[in-house]
């Protein structure tokens, strides 16, 4: 079974979140520099099959798009190209990083590791899997 694989594109990192093979529960999985994420997805893929990638989409309160999104379209043809068998779907990222704050808040995480930028990354990436796990469960 294949997995759904999410992906909180930032310039200097990018937090990266997995199903389990089910797909019912979406689990922190790595904090990558974003030099080296493609990178990372090859070797990870060497061992777990992966049914698609989710990539958040940041957007202003507006709707329009982040001063960001030129830089996560490159990534999506770079990731395109390189995995050209998987689908990439995007999904709105609005405020997954205060919610990250908050869930790790909720969870008793203690304040030291609150400003950990790549755990708030990984918890991102989990949110914007289980934004698209609960749309895509209608």
């Amino acid at each position: 079974m294949s997995r759904i694989l999410a992906i909180d594109y930032g310039l200097k990192r990018v937090g990266l979140a997995v199903t389990d093979p089910g797909k019912l529960i979406a689990t922190a999985l790595d904090t990558v520099h974003s030099a080296k994420v493609i990178e990372y997805l090859k070797k990870y893929m060497e061992t777990e099959s992966v049914e698609c990638f989710v990539v958040g989409e940041p957007r202003q309160m507006n709707y329009e798009p982040s001063s960001i999104t030129p830089q996560i379209e490159d990534f999506i043809r770079r990731l395109k190209k390189v995995f050209p068998e998987i689908p990439v779907f995007r999904i709105d990222e609005r405020f997954t990083s205060k919610m990250a704050m908050e869930s790790m808040i909720a969870n008793g995480i203690k304040k030291s590791d609150r400003r950990k930028k790549e755990l708030v990354d990984q918890v991102s990436a989990v949110i914007i899997l289980q934004s698209y796990m609960e749309m895509n469960k209608n």
